[in-house]
């Protein structure tokens, strides 16, 4: 942990390698001063409190993504509710709670912020919010590229005048922008009529969605500020919403600039100046040799999330090949210590192709989409640089996507979706489940339907009492599925080699088995996670793993012994063993 100095130090040569080619070394260091006072100003505990980062998160950690109103009642608020469920069912098989955004929002389910400062008061309050954090860390959002049109923010922009009035990007309408890397397919300038005449407003994902001018200081100043906030009202955990696309310049593709790291790597060094134990994640969805810079030296994210994993697990799984998962998970670079992956399959977005590039082909792609078409999914597009539509995500329930395989095999499918969790848990990093993949929600057609916006197939709302029924119906898909997720937690919990930086190494088993090795950071434990991804009965031989004679094994969710390491072992189609010497 820097003390004073050495944060003075570093913000200043952030600073310069943000604004050094538009502003000068006496601006620069003015600024440098500024943002010290202002950083200190929001201090709130002690700031050179020694935090261990092996101590920042551990084999105990799981996350829930869950919307602010994924669950409902009568007569109370969402955010209350969902503390009713959590404190209910989650207190000792979640740790993390990913509220999605909770702020008064214009469109796009919450991520077209209108006041970054309240919460919708649809949803609850602040108190709401500090008393779920009593139980939780809570992972809120910082959707830092773009604000709603429809903020005062915007309003000021638009009137000349006031806070924000200087806070959005701009750009001449006649400007070559064909190599800005797009994630939709709608117009990347916005025609807006101000006090000072017809400005382009630079849209990333939509005309309601304004990109910010990170160019301006004060922008920066300012999400720094709502950080602080968010830290004083109970939030820990920060995922910083497509941050890729930060800073823009004319003539690149406008995403992963060095500008966008360096700022990245200035909001690591306040927060772990304002709160050690603060966590940093950067929402980056992007092939996988461009998500892991966001690792940094160590100095960038704390987490990453895995954006490769969901389409290549569910490719592997459905082929019954395990090539697949095998070439990911060999090409991922462990994390430094002090850093971790942030493994999901599904989330509130669709399951995005993006980070597929490089490991599926095009017409593996192709394949894939036509699956998740036959099982009742939808395609979104995104604008290539030959102003082409391209496939950007697949919207679909996880339960939904296993349901068939490729060869059109609709046996063992609850097999296949729990097969895919019990993968996740295994993986070097910390596991973040859905809360839809809790219990194996469907497609909701009607809510799709009502909307228009295909990402809504995976945004069921629970009515609390519905939920309650299925929780307690054990002959319901949705209870079986809750209770053996919860079981596996459980086991891993207890499992140092489960630790997100314990050693992992991925086994070359052939394509029927998909297997890795993980070991303790003390060496005490290791645990091989050996998956039968076929639909067939296979036979493992435990010769080909390293177990060694002198341990005692056992599958450690059977909790059934390994008397002999020589033998061979029935895997049953979709089944996972934890062998473990402990």
């Amino acid at each position: 942990m820097i003390d004073r100095k050495g944060f003075s130090i570093r913000l200043e040569q952030h600073l310069i390698k943000i604004y050094g080619e538009v502003k000068t070394t006496q601006e620069i260091k003015q600024l440098s001063n500024d943002l010290l006072e202002f950083v200190e100003s929001k201090i709130k505990k002690d700031p050179f409190k020694i935090v261990n980062s092996l101590e920042k998160w551990s084999e105990n950690d799981v996350i829930l993504i869950s919307y602010p109103d994924s669950i409902i009642e009568e007569k109370r608020k969402p955010l209350a509710t969902l503390k009713k469920f959590l404190d209910k069912h989650c207190v000792n098989m979640i740790s993390i709670v990913h509220i999605l955004p909770f702020f008064p929002s214009s469109s796009d389910r919450g991520f077209s912020v209108e006041d970054y400062y309240s919460v919708n008061k649809n949803f609850g309050s602040w108190d709401d919010i500090k008393k779920i954090s009593q139980k939780f860390s809570i992972m809120g959002d910082v959707v830092i590229n773009h604000g709603s049109s429809k903020s005062k923010w915007f309003e000021n922009f638009v009137s000349g005048s006031g806070p924000g009035s200087t806070y959005f990007l701009t750009a001449d309408n006649n400007l070559d922008l064909s190599s800005v890397t797009r994630p939709r397919t709608s117009k990347l300038l916005s025609k807006v009529e101000t006090v000072n005449g017809e400005k382009y407003v630079w849209c990333t994902f939509s005309e309601d969605q304004v990109d910010y001018d990170f160019e301006n200081f004060e922008v920066l100043k300012e999400f720094i500020s709502i950080i602080s906030f968010y830290l004083d009202n109970g939030i820990s955990v920060f995922r910083f919403d497509a941050v890729a696309f930060l800073w823009k310049k004319i003539g690149s593709s406008c995403v992963n600039l060095p500008e966008t790291h360096e700022i990245v790597r200035l909001f690591r060094t306040v927060i772990d100046y304002l709160s050690p134990s603060a966590i940093l994640v950067t929402e980056t969805n992007t092939p996988a040799r461009e998500n892991v810079t966001y690792f940094g030296n160590a100095n960038e994210a704390h987490w990453i999330y895995n954006f490769s994993l969901p389409p290549i697990l569910i490719y592997t799984v459905l082929k019954g090949d395990s090539s697949y998962l095998e070439k990911l998970t060999m090409s991922l670079p462990p994390a430094q210590l002090g850093a971790a992956y942030l493994n999901f399959i599904a989330s509130h977005d669709g399951i995005g192709l993006r980070p597929s590039e490089g490991m599926l082909s095009k017409n593996e792609i192709k394949k894939l989409i036509s699956k998740m078409n036959e099982n009742g999914g939808e395609v979104s597009y995104r604008t290539n640089k030959d102003n082409k539509k391209a496939p950007y995500e697949i919207n679909i329930s996880l339960f939904d996507a296993m349901q068939e395989t490729f060869t059109g095999n609709k046996d063992f499918h609850f097999e296949r979706f729990l097969c895919i969790h019990i993968i996740m848990l295994s993986l070097e990093g910390v596991p973040a489940f859905y809360i839809h993949s809790l219990f194996g929600t469907k497609n909701d057609h009607n809510l799709y339907a009502k909307t228009n916006r295909k990402r809504d197939l995976n945004r069921h709302v629970f009515k609390i009492d519905s939920l309650k029924e299925i929780i307690d119906d054990e002959n319901n898909h949705g209870s079986f599925i809750f209770y053996k997720l919860k079981s596996l937690i459980a086991i891993r919990k207890k499992q140092k080699a489960f630790h997100p930086n314990a050693v992992q190494f991925t086994l070359h088993l052939g394509k029927n088995f998909y297997g890795i090795w993980r070991q303790s950071l003390d060496k005490s434990q290791s645990i091989f996670c050996i998956t039968n991804v076929t639909n067939k009965d296979r036979e493992f031989p435990l010769m080909d793993i390293n177990l060694i004679g002198f341990d005692q094994w056992k599958d450690l969710i059977t909790n059934e012994a390994i008397s002999d390491i020589h033998s061979k072992i029935t895997l049953k189609p979709y089944q996972t063993i934890w062998v473990s010497n402990k």
